[in-house]
């Protein structure tokens, strides 16, 4: 048995770095035969503005891996009991794959990490294409395809059935739909040389520069809290290195996002003490103990900002004054996050 890993280009400064040997080495230790299947390197390796993948580079990529497969199968390559892992669950090359194995008579099996969709009313594709119905019934159809279709949080799966499936009870078996971790475990050991680098009283603003997360909140709050220094990372051009950096010397990692079905950056900070402030919404309300949640209704809009500014303040200043104290909260919180949100071991397990 084979597994086939149609894996996501590869941008330095995202986790998709790291993701190019991590998950291949995973499923060799689970004792795994494994054969990636990637895309060519010489497409355009700057994102589209505020989006974690180049729209154009990212078919170029996908179309190439399309070809590798159907390669595979008319070299015979591909036979009964191989298993195909995509790391994004959004790629025409589904589609493909079933197309051939069900015409040839070949049983493969289809796993796939959905990481959004038009589904989410805040993604890309929710917010410029939403509930077309071409967009729509190709997300149907991946998921059709797709055997074991793998979600980060139980948020993302509530909103997946209730936005794309209608909330319709469907006649499938109990592990079409899997909650697991992310395949994050070499994020310790990455961020282990910048977890007791010397503390500033520095927060963060970690995500992309896209309308669902809101920085103009956080930009406002630097305005009116002088006092403490305020980062908002893509303003500058960081290496991955220099982001650590900051990273290990922040005191604060800040979300106001309407869109988040797991959130690596906040989990990024908590491995180096840096205490992640996040609304109580979305993936966060699941992942979160509530001294590092504050009221959803602070930052749902810019006017509700508006109106409970100064109690979003307060919560500032009380963690940066009180740093002390909430970081010895901050190491379970971690090691919960581990476990149970950045951990892949029942994925893993699954292919088999």
């Amino acid at each position: 048995m084979t597994v086939f890993l149609i894996d996501l280009e590869a941008v330095e400064t995202r986790y998709t770095g790291q993701w190019k040997t991590h998950v291949p080495n995973l499923l060799k230790e689970a004792g795994h035969a494994v054969t990636v299947i990637q895309g060519p390197t010489d497409i355009p390796n700057a994102t589209t503005p505020g989006a974690f993948l180049n729209f154009g580079g990212t078919n170029i990529y996908k179309a190439r891996q399309v070809e590798e497969i159907a390669r595979l199968f008319t070299s015979g390559t591909v036979v009964d009991g191989d298993h195909f892992l995509f790391t994004d669950a959004w790629h025409p090359g589904i589609i493909n794959l079933k197309y051939m194995a069900e015409l040839l008579g070949i049983k493969v099996r289809i796993h796939a990490l959905w990481h959004a969709g038009s589904y989410d009313p805040q993604d890309f594709l929710g917010r410029l294409i939403g509930d077309a119905p071409w967009v729509r019934h190709s997300e149907k159809a991946f998921f059709h395809a797709i055997d074991h279709n793998y979600f980060a949080t139980q948020f993302h799966i509530d909103m997946f059935h209730k936005n794309l499936l209608n909330d319709q009870p469907l006649n499938i078996s109990k592990d079409k739909i899997v909650r697991t971790g992310w395949p994050m475990e070499y994020m310790e050991n990455t961020l282990l040389p910048y977890k007791n680098l010397p503390k500033r009283d520095l927060i963060l603003f970690p995500h992309r520069l896209a309308p669902e997360k809101q920085v103009e909140i956080f930009r406002d709050l630097a305005a009116s809290m002088p006092e403490y220094e305020w980062i908002v990372c893509q303003d500058q051009t960081l290496t991955k290195d220099q982001y650590h950096q900051l990273l290990g010397q922040a005191k604060i990692v800040f979300s106001a996002n309407l869109q988040e079905t797991l959130g690596i950056s906040c989990y990024e900070g908590a491995l180096v003490n840096a205490i992640p402030i996040v609304p109580d919404r979305l993936s966060y309300t699941e992942m979160y103990s509530s001294i590092f949640k504050y009221p959803s209704a602070y930052t749902e809009s810019w006017d509700s900002y508006q109106a409970y500014k100064s109690e979003l303040m307060d919560v500032i200043h009380y963690h940066i004054e009180n740093y002390p104290s909430t970081l010895r909260i901050l190491k379970a919180q971690a090691e919960s996050l581990h476990n149970n949100f950045f951990s892949a071991t029942n994925l893993i397990e699954n292919i088999k």
